[in-house]
């Protein structure tokens, strides 16, 4: 499972990115940028409706032999993309839903921390707790 933040056009750099197990990290990273084209093309696909609507869930970006990728922009445009086992059938559209609304609640309270300086990396006990204990629900 991995979960990672990045930050808003033109950079689209990484804010947080974070793997359990580490060992394939670097394939995650992979994974995570490539995925970032996917996002793109159906933001712009949506176009004004993605304004409109307060639902910034994608959904599905795309499936892996070994994982499926699930995007979230927010309506500053710092997207959410957590990658999932395919062999866990146990996790529904429902709750990937929910969790990036929890993601999206704990980044909410990080931009609203005063010492925070917005587009640096995330460096914050509080939510990496909040990302764990996320990550071992669904392992």
């Amino acid at each position: 499972v991995l979960v990672g933040l990045i930050c808003s056009p033109p950079q689209n750099y990484p804010l947080y990115i974070r793997s359990v197990p580490t060992e394939n990290e670097l394939k995650f990273h992979y994974t995570v940028h490539t995925s970032l084209d996917v996002v793109d093309e159906k933001i712009s696909a949506m176009g004004k409706a993605l304004v409109d609507q307060r639902e910034l869930y994608l959904g599905l970006l795309y499936p892996t032999e070994d994982y499926k990728v699930y995007g979230y922009v927010t309506n500053s445009k710092v997207k959410f993309v957590m990658v999932v086992d395919s062999s866990n059938t146990a996790l529904r559209d429902n709750e990937i839903r929910s969790m990036f609304r929890k993601l999206h609640n704990s980044y909410t309270d990080i931009m609203c921390n005063p010492f925070y300086n917005p587009g640096d990396r995330i460096h914050s006990r509080a939510f990496d707790n909040m990302v764990n204990s996320m990550m071992m629900q669904v392992c």
